[in-house]
């Protein structure tokens, strides 16, 4: 079951934290995890799914790639739309290989992430 939240899978904090504050105050709430491993651990815990993943690539212990192929390999887990944030430089081209709904570059323009938050999550009705 998806609920109405977003996943951040990123290892650097300050990133995690400053756009899991931008999600809430635009409504969505968010949870996150510092590499890919903890994220799939987090995803395979909890009853319901986010509504959107937004994946960086480079990450130690699991990274985004590793992350993703794990992701695609179950079921339920790859239904949930991924949208990779990266200061790699082919960061389109990785995001196609990988099949994921949208990418940004890093650092990230925010509006550009809130549309793409918007459209792949859209907001629930009140």
């Amino acid at each position: 079951m998806n609920s109405h939240y977003v996943m951040i899978v990123d290892d650097d904090r300050d990133v995690r934290e400053s756009l899991a504050e931008v999600l809430e105050d635009h409504g969505y709430p968010s949870v996150a995890a510092a590499n890919g491993q903890e994220a799939l651990d987090r995803l395979r815990s909890v009853p319901t799914r986010p509504c959107l993943i937004l994946l960086d690539l480079m990450m130690p212990i699991m990274d985004g790639r590793q992350f993703r192929a794990q992701q695609q390999q179950d079921e339920v887990l790859g239904m949930i739309p991924v949208l990779v944030f990266s200061a790699h430089t082919n960061v389109e081209e990785a995001s196609a290989a990988l099949g994921a709904s949208a990418c940004l570059r890093k650092p990230i323009e925010l509006p550009l992430l809130l549309e793409a938050v918007r459209a792949l999550c859209p907001p629930q009705p009140q």
